[in-house]
């Protein structure tokens, strides 16, 4: 039931702090970041949420009892869940597969409907999200469209309250804003702001390598898109609402350093962000790295990393998606995902209970470990060992893993080629990747996929 008094965290959303960069190379510039992460559901998205919902709310499209339906890369949907489920109103999302799990999550703990769709469709698609989210929204009674790619409330919020607030926070001393653009309502609202209060403004567009937007800002055309793996900025369109006249330099950022940048900034300022941020960090260091006189220039920590630590911050998985490089040797221990001689890997020794090998298996979310003594291999245990022993006797789970493991297993050494590899692999083994000088770690299938893909690359 919608409540008639405005929910108290929503007077939360907005005067964000504003912090210099002191631990990196700035050139002549001074760089500041504004903490959009501080908004109560963590992003700078809070901000349309509030702005569409109490806009739909005021123009009669929105009434007690009605749904929220929107297509996302997440952030909007959490803005928008936060406020609709503190006003009593249902929330339905689209979303693409490609969004950290930590979102989804995030979602569905506010209580909102979470749709999961394609990320390699384009629009017209029937499983692009945004064709989702318009044909759910037309099937629901007394459901609200929010549409931040065509509402004109997003990119008021901004000029209502994101603009003012820099142009405050700065002193009204402000040469540049570097800033990305998922819907674009953060450059649009900016734009009107600042053609106001200081029109030499400059607008550094960051943008995803793979998105149409900074190619459009040079030549007006709009290219052939390609994928990505920055979450909420670049486009394959050029949305409804855009103002893009204000942008004097465009950055293409590739993934890599999009993501080596993010991680990049927790560890020398200490602020743990997302990777949109690392895409706006990495262009506002080239435009302040690239200036002859000082500049005062602001960007954005767009939101938390904390809904990124399975991915930005995992490195098994920026391992796995080829943005973070190890050194190489050359044979079959560049296909180990887990190596043991950087420690990652994830084992069990003869003497631990089946119950310590289940839970490490949980935690790393594997299906296998290698049972190691003193560094050697002396056996595997998988799944399938752990039900056989304990599935007519839980207490068994207390029972020492050399009962259960699979003992002196085969082995197959780094040397080994790719096709000894796949034979072992097709038999129903686990590479046991070792020699003379020890144990290196385990070959799956899905490592072979893996390697497989990055060859296709």
């Amino acid at each position: 039931m919608v409540t008639p008094d405005r929910p108290a965290v929503l007077d939360l959303i907005g005067h964000t702090p504003l912090v210099r960069v002191t631990r990196f190379d700035t050139g002549p510039c001074t760089l500041f970041l504004k903490l959009e992460s501080q908004n109560p559901g963590g992003s700078i998205k809070d901000r349309i949420g509030v702005a569409m919902i109490e806009a739909a709310e005021a123009g009669g499209r929105l009434r007690p009892g009605g749904t929220v339906v929107e297509a996302t890369a997440g952030n909007t949907g959490l803005g928008l869940a936060l406020v609709a489920r503190a006003k009593g109103y249902r929330v339905v999302l689209v979303v693409p597969d490609k969004m950290a799990t930590e979102k989804v999550l995030h979602l569905r703990a506010l209580g909102a409907e979470v749709h999961i769709t394609r990320s390699d469709v384009g629009k017209g698609h029937p499983e692009y999200y945004q064709d989702m989210a318009a044909r759910l929204a037309a099937g629901i009674p007394g459901a609200f469209f929010a549409d931040q790619f065509n509402n004109p409330a997003n990119p008021r919020a901004h000029e209502t309250t994101t603009g003012p607030e820099l142009w405050e926070q700065t002193g009204h001393d402000l040469d540049a804003i570097v800033v990305g653009v998922g819907s674009s309502g953060t450059i649009t609202g900016l734009t009107r702001y600042f053609r106001r209060v200081q029109p030499k403004l400059r607008f550094v567009l960051a943008d995803p390598l793979g998105s149409v937007l900074a190619e459009y800002t040079r030549s007006g055309r709009v290219g052939e898109a390609g994928s990505w793996a920055v979450e909420g900025i670049g486009e394959d369109f050029v949305p409804g609402i855009a103002d893009l006249s204000g942008v004097t330099h465009a950055y293409t950022i590739d993934d890599h350093e999009s993501f080596e940048t993010a991680r990049e900034l927790l560890r020398r300022e200490g602020i743990l962000a997302g990777s949109s941020t690392g895409t706006l960090l990495a262009a506002a260091l080239r435009y302040c790295r690239e200036q002859t006189a000082p500049q005062r220039v602001v960007s954005f920590v767009c939101d938390t990393g904390t809904r990124y630590l399975s991915k930005v911050y995992n490195d098994a998985w920026m391992l796995d998606q080829g943005l973070l490089e190890r050194p190489k040797f050359g044979d079959l221990r560049d296909l180990i995902s887990r190596r043991a001689s950087d420690g990652s890997v994830v084992s069990a020794g003869p003497n631990d209970t089946l119950l310590t090998a289940f839970q490490r298996m949980r935690l790393a979310d594997v299906s296998q470990l290698p049972v190691l003594d003193e560094g050697r291999v002396v056996g595997i245990v998988d799944e399938s060992d752990l039900l056989m022993a304990v599935h007519a006797d839980a207490s068994r789970f207390r029972s020492p893993v050399s009962q259960a493991m699979t003992p002196a297993p085969e082995t197959i050494a780094p040397t080994a080629s790719l096709a000894e590899l796949e034979a072992l692999l097709d038999r129903g083994l686990t590479a046991i990747v070792a020699d003379a000088k020890g144990f290196h770690g385990l070959i799956t299938r899905y490592d072979l996929l893996i390697h497989l893909r990055k060859t296709l690359a």
